[in-house]
């Protein structure tokens, strides 16, 4: 079994945030699969399955996910995590993927490293830093420009495929794949 977690924040005010890139993929797997909606309070989060693969959204905020993605792999045995979440320092077109290692920050992922510990699969979705290191929080959590949309589009459904394709695969070969140096906005 396969859990496929993507990051973001709930509600209608981070819908659309640079933040919420992870909550827009798995929307986009929701959209490709048409997978069966797993309701359960204590799961702290939006769960949905199809065949070997749980795709959720955890709605405890991004600070808390790691318990939403503990409940969920406890209750199912959850043999691989895949969690995708974005990235200040990747510009924005390019993914990279990765096993383990540090949160580089991001909350979200230090609650998962917090809680589950740091083995699993990594999609990091480059959102680009912003010039002023001051703008940071402003960049994350602020929607990305209508000019960046078309390219956004293109990376959801990117990063959708390629989750599926690591649900199925080792990570080597999909890093081969899909190169992290590889911009797939600007084909």
């Amino acid at each position: 079994m396969t859990l496929i977690v993507g990051l973001g924040n709930p509600t209608d005010k981070y819908k659309n945030n640079r933040h919420n890139i992870g909550f827009m993929v798995i929307d986009q797997l929701i959209d490709d699969l048409s997978p069966s909606n797993i309701t359960k309070n204590s799961f702290k989060g939006l769960l949905y399955k199809k065949n070997n693969i749980f795709l959720l959204k955890p709605y405890t905020f991004m600070n808390l996910s790691g318990e939403s993605v503990l409940a969920v792999s406890r209750y199912y045995k959850i043999s691989r995590i895949i969690v995708i979440h974005d990235e200040l320092d990747i510009p924005l077109g390019r993914i990279k993927i990765k096993h383990g290692g540090s949160s580089g920050g991001h909350n979200g992922l230090k609650s998962i490293d917090n809680i589950i510990g740091q083995e699993y699969d990594r999609i990091r979705i480059g959102i680009s830093r912003p010039k002023e290191k001051e703008n940071v929080i402003s960049h994350v959590l602020g929607d990305f420009a209508k000019t960046q949309l078309p390219c956004v589009n293109t990376i959801i459904k990117t990063a959708s495929q390629l989750a599926l394709d690591l649900s199925k695969s080792n990570i080597k070969q999909i890093q081969q794949q899909y190169p992290a140096k590889k911009n797939y906005c600007s084909e």
